[in-house]
């Protein structure tokens, strides 16, 4: 979501990227907060309206807001090195079909950079991930009873990480992390800028005005998050329980899931 607010503005400026992030946390937050506790706690919520509710009654509305500051950094570090190594992977794409390095990339082609500069992404992504699910989810985890105390605050929860795990710990579901970005902006990407070769018309894709640029980034952001919403449902769960001990990975808990749950559950 945050990618395809950010792409609306412009697909190749780093500073402007991190615009649209910070105007998609502040925005969409609440809705990321639900999805993280309904995505690691479904016996908890009936759906979006129950668990907005209970939040509310519960925590008050500071708690939509919880993971605020790690999904900011998130955000802002994702896009703009993802949109800065966008322009490098497009070239790298260039070489690979051997085309001259002026030469427009297809639609498939600019979604293969994208692919591979979101590969870039994670490594900065998955750290910031992680305390921003813990803390979305720690009211849950208590409720639960998976752990006594929880952490109410970023330097608390990253205290923790590095006490328990080290400096690796800010890892953990990095494999799914990947399985999420790679396909996921391959299809973002794809998507954008199909979206965008429609709206031109045989005109320029530069010549498009916001309006046709923000439905293209919406229509790409649709189609990252319903390719990949399954590793999104993972990963959260890894990231989340893994605070209560020993967390299968990928698979182990992937096969948990369509075992306990049904094979539609991760949606």
């Amino acid at each position: 979501i945050s990618a395809s607010v950010a792409i609306t503005f412009s697909p190749l400026l780093p500073s402007t990227a991190c615009l649209g992030g910070t105007a998609c946390v502040v925005t969409g937050q609440p809705f990321d907060t639900a999805k993280v506790k309904m995505q690691t706690f479904p016996d908890m919520y009936k759906g979006l309206i129950d668990c907005f509710v209970k939040t509310y009654k519960q925590v008050g509305f500071r708690g939509f807001y919880k993971g605020t500051t790690p999904a900011l950094v998130a955000n802002i570090a994702e896009n703009s090195v993802l949109f800065m190594c966008y322009g490098f992977c497009q070239q790298i794409v260039r070489k690979i079909v051997g085309v001259d390095r002026k030469t427009k990339l297809s639609d498939l082609q600019n979604a293969a950079a994208g692919s591979f500069a979101s590969a870039f992404a994670t490594l900065v992504l998955c750290p910031t991930e992680l305390v921003k699910c813990r803390l979305q989810a720690m009211h849950e985890m208590q409720l639960s009873g998976k752990i006594i105390q929880g952490h109410n605050t970023v330097w608390s929860v990253v205290k923790g990480v590095i006490q328990k795990d080290g400096p690796l710990g800010f890892y953990r579901g990095l494999s799914s992390t990947l399985l999420r970005e790679v396909p996921g902006y391959f299809f973002f990407f794809g998507g954008y800028e199909l979206s965008r070769t429609f709206f031109a018309s045989g005109r320029s894709k530069d010549e498009l005005g916001p309006i046709p640029l923000l439905l293209s980034g919406g229509f790409g952001g649709s189609c990252l998050w319903i390719a990949v919403y399954p590793v999104d449902c993972v990963k959260s769960r890894i990231q989340v329980l893994s605070m209560a001990g020993k967390q299968t990975g990928f698979m182990g808990t992937f096969a948990t899931v369509v075992r306990t749950e049904g094979e539609y559950a991760a949606y």
